[in-house]
């Protein structure tokens, strides 16, 4: 076995490829499908944990208005008039690409002022 070893260690490129290609013509495999099933795997899980979300507020259906006005200020720095049309309606965009615990954070104060809030 050692010996083979060092035979295919010797071969050049254009050579080993021609192995490789002759290996998956008689034992009917495949040398590549491994190697893309093995890098699609960690892809897959990057891709399921997103750290960065966009804060959206939907609706507000709640008597503390005033207090989802204020918090809404807070977080966005926007002038009274616009926060006041945020919070009774037109909706939006409050915080882009905000960490996950701070967006979390903000959905849980502004839901339990009575807003309906998006994390996307």
């Amino acid at each position: 076995m050692e010996d083979l070893l060092e035979k295919i260690g010797k071969l050049t490129l254009v050579d080993a490829a021609a192995l490789v290609k002759k290996m998956e013509e008689k034992f009917g495999i495949s040398a590549a499908a491994p190697v893309a099933v093995a890098a699609a795997a960690p892809a897959a899980a990057a891709v399921d944990e997103k750290t960065e979300f966009n804060v959206v507020f939907e609706s507000f259906s709640g008597d503390k208005k005033v207090d989802a006005i204020k918090k809404v200020r807070e977080i966005t720095n926007l002038p009274l008039m616009d926060a006041k049309k945020l919070v009774e309606g037109a909706g939006g965009v409050l915080k882009e690409n905000c960490p996950k615990d701070e967006a979390k954070k903000i959905k849980s104060e502004l839901e339990a002022l009575g807003a309906k809030i998006a994390l996307q």
